[in-house]
């Protein structure tokens, strides 16, 4: 939709007029804010993101939600995402793979992610999720500040680039009040939270937490890699660079 005011100037001004409310306020209005315009939620049905889901299917079961099958999740996953969404009645739930042409080109014997992660989260999952995103002014996120240290100032409306706004409804939320929330609510969890893996991503990818480290000690496990791109644009919090097309690269 048309909007008189920048992406940045949208943001500063959402920030402002949302930046006493909770969770489920912000989100709500995000659904409905002109300013915001045609959103989003982007999910990843991981171990964590039934409360969102949760939210959305009480606010507007219609709102478009974006899954990312990277043809690499667990079997697991896969099985989490289509009894959550049966279960909660989500009625626009979209499923975003990448294209079959640039696999085969890039990734035909499925071991990119051996010795080039960052070009395989690029190929499976961040330039298959800016094409989805190419029809919408905003996405709804789940990220958290507590969950890293590149996480820790994120507000509840962010510029990605100038090109559309990013909401992140729970960004103060700690993981007490998540864990609170899947239990007062009785939300099922991701069947392999309860197995050690409180982060989830690519199985390849994804290895079990031991007692005391960070939950998400576990994705990319002796590297430096803590995010898989979809957030970072042009060395900001996707990784690579963006097209005059807006698709990442």
């Amino acid at each position: 939709m048309p909007h008189d005011l920048s992406v940045q100037q949208r943001v500063e001004a959402l920030n402002a007029r949302y930046k006493h409310h909770g969770a489920t306020a912000v989100l709500d209005h995000a659904l409905r804010d002109e300013q915001v315009g045609k959103i989003a939620l982007v999910s990843s049905f991981g171990a964590e993101s039934v409360v969102l889901l949760h939210l959305v299917s009480i606010l507007d079961r219609t709102t478009p939600i974006l899954f990312i099958d990277t043809e690499m999740l667990f079997a697991e996953t896969l099985v989490y995402q289509q009894d959550l969404a049966e279960r909660l009645k989500l009625r626009n739930v979209r499923t975003i793979r990448a294209d079959r042409a640039e696999v085969f080109t890039q990734d035909n014997e499925g071991i990119l992610h051996l010795h080039d992660t960052d070009a395989c989260c690029a190929l499976r999952k961040t330039v298959p999720l800016q094409k989805a995103l190419g029809g919408f002014d905003a996405w709804i996120t789940g990220r958290k500040r507590y969950q890293s240290t590149s996480r820790a100032t994120i507000d509840f409306f962010e510029n990605e680039d100038d090109r559309r706004i990013k909401v992140n409804p729970l960004a103060h939320w700690t993981s007490a009040d998540l864990q609170d929330y899947i239990a007062e609510n009785r939300l099922p969890r991701h069947p392999l939270v309860s197995k050690g893996y409180p982060s989830i991503g690519c199985a390849p990818c994804t290895t079990r937490v031991n007692d005391g480290e960070d939950p998400r000690a576990g994705r990319w496990r002796n590297t430096e890699k803590e995010e898989c791109g979809i957030h970072f644009v042009n060395g900001k919090l996707v990784r690579g660079t963006i097209k005059d097309d807006g698709i990442a690269v």
